[in-house]
């Protein structure tokens, strides 16, 4: 057999009944068996996933690994299998996503033009956060393009990200922070973009956030994110510990934003700490329309009133630096949302430069004399303005400027 135009990689851990039925739809192709690969990438099964994957081979061009079980080990497991992968597209399916029959005729037909993409699949019955177990009408009695016929306007058959995507006529790079919503129980990518950005991080040992930070970091490297409706899949109905999924997700997050001090990324811990998950994208699309409005703020006059206010060799942070700070300042913690600016502002090496909003910080507990708001969190104040005096209030022992905040 020549090489695969495609390898689909399916993580699993003891679930051999799902595995086999998302073995089964892929057998199921209208593209031909013979013409794409199948990885099942085990993460240490004991429930015979292994005999379950071995009675496809034949009817699927199927590879079987295995690693030990040293506990959840999703993303390294997927990084295993596509280390395995003959194709220079790599698909990612998750262990009890259903594929419909055009599910890998709809990923290489999204790949067939020039420009370095991601393709997200649209996924009927995906709601990652659903606690009690829905089963559609129809599921298991009749095929699955049939049960997406009957179904198919049914809000709680659609995929959860349904109306955003609909918001945005379906095009993924109408979203201020398109990598949120990138998911890798139905996603594509070539093999060269994968690796390039490293694959996926095996730090993170809990259920989610690697699909995000993958995406994110696809993102930034210049990856556009395509959403397919013809390589539909359909997620299998289970119940979820949706408490624990939510702890582990925050969790998580945080380990995300520790390692890519982003704004985006710190409204993002925030959004899931307060359980705010459908108000990113408005949050994120807010701060980018406030950072252009914002450039030529200065506040340096701001920053050395409220200085006068303190003793001399007060120790000093401030939230909304802008790009230029008064001579006056003694080295202080500067943040601020625009990076171009916070660059500016810390040039010349006296002061330490965090590239922030002020919701999550690095600075320590009571780490400063007196903490400075500037008004330049004016525009994001409404939203999130109690939360950054409670972060402000924690690094420092005094909290200055507030009322520049106010809208005049």
């Amino acid at each position: 057999m020549g090489e695969p135009a495609i390898s689909v990689i399916i993580p699993t851990y003891n679930r051999r009944d799902e595995l086999r039925q998302t073995l089964e739809a892929l057998a199921a192709q209208e593209f031909p068996a013979a013409e794409f690969e199948v990885i099942v990438a085990d993460d240490g099964s004991s429930d015979g996933s292994a005999e379950v994957a071995a009675s496809f081979d034949g009817p699927l061009r199927l590879k079987y690994v295995w690693q030990e079980d040293l506990g959840y080990r999703a993303a390294a497991a997927r990084n295993f299998g596509a280390r395995q992968a003959a194709a220079p597209i790599l698909a990612f399916l998750d262990c009890g996503t259903l594929a419909g029959p055009g599910f890998v005729g709809g990923h290489l037909a999204a790949h067939s033009t020039p420009g370095r993409r991601a393709v997200l699949g649209y996924c009927y019955g995906y709601d990652g956060l659903r606690k009690e177990k829905w089963v559609p009408p129809s599921f298991g009695t009749v095929s699955l393009p049939e049960v997406v016929r009957r179904n198919a306007d049914d809000p709680l058959f659609q995929d959860i990200r349904h109306s955003e995507f609909e918001r945005v006529g379906f095009d993924f790079m109408k979203f201020a922070v398109p990598w949120t919503y990138f998911t890798t129980m139905n996603c594509s990518m070539r093999a060269a973009e994968f690796w390039a950005v490293g694959g996926f991080d095996e730090m993170f040992k809990s259920w989610g956030m690697e699909d995000t930070e993958l995406g994110y970091r696809l993102c930034h490297n210049g990856v556009a994110f395509t959403l397919s409706l013809d390589a539909w899949t359909i997620e299998a109905p289970i119940d979820r510990e949706v408490k624990r999924r939510l702890g582990s997700l925050t969790r998580n997050a945080r380990l995300f934003h520790d390692k890519f001090r982003d704004p985006f990324v710190e409204l993002l811990v925030d959004t899931l700490r307060h359980f705010e998950l459908t108000t990113m994208e408005t949050d994120a699309a807010m701060l980018a329309h406030w950072t252009e409005q914002t450039r030529e703020l200065d506040v340096a006059a701001e920053i050395e009133s409220a200085l006068r206010e303190l003793p001399a060799g007060a120790s000093v942070a401030v939230f909304g630096c802008g790009g230029s700070v008064p001579a006056s300042l003694p080295p202080a913690a500067l943040l601020d949302f625009d990076a171009a600016l916070l660059a500016k502002a810390t040039a010349d090496g006296r002061h330490v430069g965090y590239h922030a909003i002020g919701l999550r910080t690095q600075l320590a507990a009571k780490s400063a004399d007196a903490v400075i708001i500037t008004s330049r969190l004016r525009g994001l104040w409404p939203r999130f303005g109690e939360r950054i005096t409670a972060e402000a209030q924690r690094a420092g022992r005094r909290v200055l400027g507030a009322s520049a905040t106010r809208s005049p």
